[in-house]
């Protein structure tokens, strides 16, 4: 029974999230499966990955086959690096302690590298906000301006208006008066 690691689509459409699941190569896609060991969803920024590490490390060493999606997400997670040290150290190259420091130094470096990448995120979102609202602000001053205008236009026409009326007025309580 050739086992795989792959995706199990879930969600709705265009908006869709995924189960990891170990299951038999000839099952469904969505059907029966083994083991779920971890879900994938990449409609978020970055993409929110959750996965049974020692699981996932485990059918690896059974001879489980990842597919290529699940294979790039194994490796970003380090799973495939762990079990590439562990196999180095199982053939005498080097011993488990010193795998899993340079599993390690490779976590604490992928952490840091994760961290960055949200904040500068995080950066050029409130450098867009702040250039929205700004752009904003000017667009508001405009028509606060033209409305000022207007404004200005109309009671200069009403003044206008009744300074017209006012000798009009009066020519007529003079013909009035003679």
């Amino acid at each position: 029974m050739p086992v795989k690691i792959r995706l199990q689509r879930h969600g709705r459409k265009g908006y869709a999230y995924y189960h990891i699941v170990i299951s038999d190569s000839k099952a469904p896609r969505d059907g029966k499966f083994i083991e779920r060991i971890g879900s994938y969803n990449p409609n978020t920024n970055p993409a929110t990955i959750d996965l049974k590490f020692e699981r996932a490390l485990y059918w690896l060493q059974t001879g489980a086959q990842p597919t290529d999606t699940t294979r790039n997400i194994l490796s970003s997670e380090g799973v495939l690096l762990k079990k590439h040290l562990l196999e180095g150290a199982k053939k005498g190259a080097f011993d488990v302690t010193e795998a899993e420091t340079r599993f390690a130094a490779w976590k604490a470096n992928k952490e840091s590298s994760v961290i960055k990448t949200k904040e500068q995120l995080l950066a050029e979102k409130q450098a867009d906000l702040k250039a929205r609202l700004k752009a904003e602000s000017e667009v508001n001053k405009l028509k606060a301006a033209e409305l000022a205008k207007k404004k200005a236009e109309a009671i200069e026409a009403t003044i206008e208006a009744s300074v017209a009326e006012i000798p009009a007025e009066e020519a007529a309580t003079e013909a009035a008066a003679e």
